[in-house]
């Protein structure tokens, strides 16, 4: 497809990186020749020089002969206009990033009328993940799929771990719940296990279970369970309002910190359950005179990776039982994985997933497009439906060969959650969730059947 990227900063560049890599044209507009030069040094698109909210500049990319145009400037106006700009001039399909509150609030109502196809809020879509993430803190990370009734969930198997040197085959004896461990990190490798894996100290895994179960996954597994009811927040951006929100919501108590007098101000009149602290949560003697110790959870929210990071190892030292940090350079959370950073949100890595999601389904011919897509440490997760054009219906998993690397995690049938075993089958109307390698692309559910015989390819009567 041909797709026009508005706007090189962080979310744009990786959007264009990643676009580009699954084989699109891409064409990048941008206001600022140096950061147009980089992305024409570094990366296989085209760029064209300009505002790209102006006919004329759009007109120049080709934005009239373009399937998709992504509008993912600094300024919501602009976004929004350039999308309006784009279906006057016929690009089919636009998304536009809009990240103030007050213009989130009108978007449904206005859809239509911006001539908008999707629209993302990478710092609220942040704030709900980080506010998923503190409902069971015992997990490093949670992605759910299914309407919320499948969870697959992270952990690290530190040295009391009952699963250490457990082949995967007993995992149920211990779990006493269905569970099924998609994922397996080890040493920077990544593994898709079968039956036979042996699991070993510190290995980081990723588990399939249906949401219900997580509560009895905990206690069988002997873990930690702690209930957060005070959270401090480290910086007063959007996605810091958005999260104490939510957590003001059900009841949590919020200390949030902001160096900036009038952003205090505005915090406190939109949170006036919150108490918002005028000061520079970085520092240490700040941390320590507002009891850091003692609170439950930690969220570290600047705009600075670097001091994200190093507050969440601080915080991670004074042992607070839950630290969640936002990063946007997520190449360099393995340095700091095993360093007290160990559950990360991107807003930028989740805006770009939400636009991946959306292209593949634009591209899929078939009518089982991907409906959900998440990256699970190096690997993905997608959730497609089953429909009567999916090849091997009513045959049984045991019996149906799947390309390499690839895994079936959970089957949703009428509600009903399946954590698969080789006697299951898929059937029509089925959700199924897949976990993949990133470097194989997937976008419909047929893609991950390995060579299907021509009589098998229809469903079963």
């Amino acid at each position: 497809m041909r797709i026009v990227v508005v706007g090189d900063g962080k979310v744009g560049s990786a959007l264009s990186e990643k676009l580009s890599a699954e084989g699109h044209d891409i064409v990048v507009i941008d206001s600022n020749r140096d950061v147009l030069r980089e992305a024409l040094e570094e990366l296989d698109v085209m760029v064209v020089h300009g505002n790209g909210a102006s006919i004329e500049v759009q007109r120049t990319a080709g934005v009239e002969e373009s399937d998709l145009l992504i509008a993912a400037t600094s300024a919501d106006e602009i976004n929004m206009l350039c999308c309006i700009v784009a279906r006057k001039l016929g690009c089919p399909n636009t998304i536009a990033r809009v990240r103030n509150p007050d213009y989130t609030r009108q978007l449904f109502e206005l859809k239509e009328e911006l001539g908008l196809s999707m629209a993302v809020n990478p710092e609220f879509a942040a704030a709900n993940e980080v506010f998923h993430m503190l409902q069971f803190p015992t997990f490093l990370q949670r992605d759910s799929f299914a309407k919320g009734r499948v969870e697959i969930v992270e952990l690290e198997l530190e040295e009391d771990s009952k699963l250490i040197d457990m082949r995967l085959s007993d995992l149920y004896k211990t779990a006493k719940v269905r569970v099924l461990v998609c994922a397996v990190e080890r040493e920077n490798k990544t593994y898709i296990p079968d039956g036979g894996f042996m699991l070993r100290q510190n290995d980081t895994i990723f588990v399939a279970a249906s949401s219900k179960d997580l509560v009895r996954l905990i206690r069988n597994l002997g873990l930690v369970q702690l209930r957060v009811r005070d959270v401090m927040i480290i910086g007063g951006s959007r996605t810091a309002y958005y999260l104490a929100h939510e957590l003001l919501e059900t009841g949590v108590s919020v200390k949030l910190f902001e160096l900036k007098e009038q952003r205090c101000m505005e915090l406190a009149d939109a949170l006036p359950k919150a108490t918002v602290i005028h000061a520079d949560g970085t520092e240490r003697h700040v941390l320590d005179a507002e009891g850091i110790e003692y609170t439950d959870a930690v969220v570290t929210l600047t705009d600075r990776d670097e001091e994200n990071m190093i507050v969440s190892m601080y915080a991670d030292f004074k042992n607070v039982p839950k630290v969640v940090t936002k990063i946007n350079r997520v190449e360099y959370y393995e340095v700091f994985k095993d360093k007290g950073v160990d559950s990360v949100v991107s807003p930028k890595e989740i805006c770009t997933e939400e636009i991946i999601r959306y292209v593949r389904a634009m591209q899929t011919t078939a009518d089982s497009p991907v409906i959900t897509l998440r990256r699970i440490g190096r690997m993905e997760a997608l959730e497609f439906c089953a429909t009567r054009h999916t090849y091997c219906l009513g045959m049984t998993l045991i019996d149906i060969k799947l390309k390499p690397n690839i895994l079936i995690a959970s089957i949703n049938r009428r509600n009903r959650v399946i954590i698969p075993r080789g006697s299951d089958r898929i059937e029509e109307g089925d959700t199924v969730i897949v976990v993949t390698t990133e470097d194989t692309k997937i976008r419909e559910l047929n893609d991950i059947f390995a060579a299907v015989p021509l009589e098998r390819r229809e469903p079963v009567q």
